[in-house]
């Protein structure tokens, strides 16, 4: 398994980048103290995925910050990226981790408690729980679990793998963050938080801010 830092991961969607070019966007976040970046890409074709997947990554480079996938192994195979993300819809867990191998990120959404209990945690190194709260920025999200929906979750998964990377995704931003950090989380996803900002840097800088705070406030830092 690979050590990954969820504490700050900025989702990158072309149809939701604020008007920022992608790279920039992904240079900026990274800088302001991102620790993860992930190609959300739900309407490009293959080829446009994997043009975008490499100016990420070239944007990233140096910035020790990894570059996953959304949905797509064969991108993340193509593009030579660091990991993939996958949903319940998308190829299983198992078989991402299989052609990508023993040293590849691979994430997996959970959005409840019979995904949960079906989460192959000896596969993935994070799992990511939502939606959180209501958001327009997945309309796949389904509905909101909330605060206690997210912390019943996040302890049938540690309890089957003690010390489970966990993060939390879907209308998250500087007013909640400290919230979903107290109730379990190690870090958040966010798309609009950055994306929807004037200066995505800036706005990376303080929402990193305030999960190393929240996360020194249960001793994780």
């Amino acid at each position: 398994m690979t050590a990954v830092d969820t504490r700050l991961y900025a989702l990158i969607d072309p149809a939701q980048a604020g008007g920022h070019d992608i790279a920039a966007l992904a240079r900026a976040v990274a800088e302001g103290g991102a620790t993860l970046v992930q190609l959300r890409d739900k309407l490009g074709s293959t080829r446009e995925m994997i043009a975008r997947a490499l100016r990420l990554k070239q944007a990233l480079a140096g910035a020790g910050v990894p570059l996953l996938i959304n949905d797509r192994v064969d991108v993340a195979l193509a593009a030579e990226a660091d990991g993939v993300h996958v949903g319940q819809d998308d190829m299983p867990a198992e078989t991402a981790r299989a052609l990508l191998g023993p040293e590849a990120i691979v994430g997996l959404s959970v959005g409840s408690e019979a995904e949960a209990a079906a989460a192959p945690v000896g596969l993935v190194d994070y799992v990511c729980i939502g939606a959180i709260f209501a958001t327009g920025s997945k309309g796949d999200a389904g509905a909101a679990i909330g605060l206690d929906g997210f912390a019943r979750l996040a302890a049938m998964l540690r309890r089957s793998r003690a010390g489970m990377n966990i993060c939390a995704i879907a209308g998250i931003d500087a007013s909640n963050a400290a919230d979903i950090i107290a109730a379990g989380a190690d870090g958040v996803a966010v798309i609009s938080a950055l994306a929807g900002a004037n200066h995505p840097h800036a706005a990376a800088k303080k929402l990193r801010g305030i999960v190393d705070a929240a996360r020194a406030e249960r001793s994780l830092a």
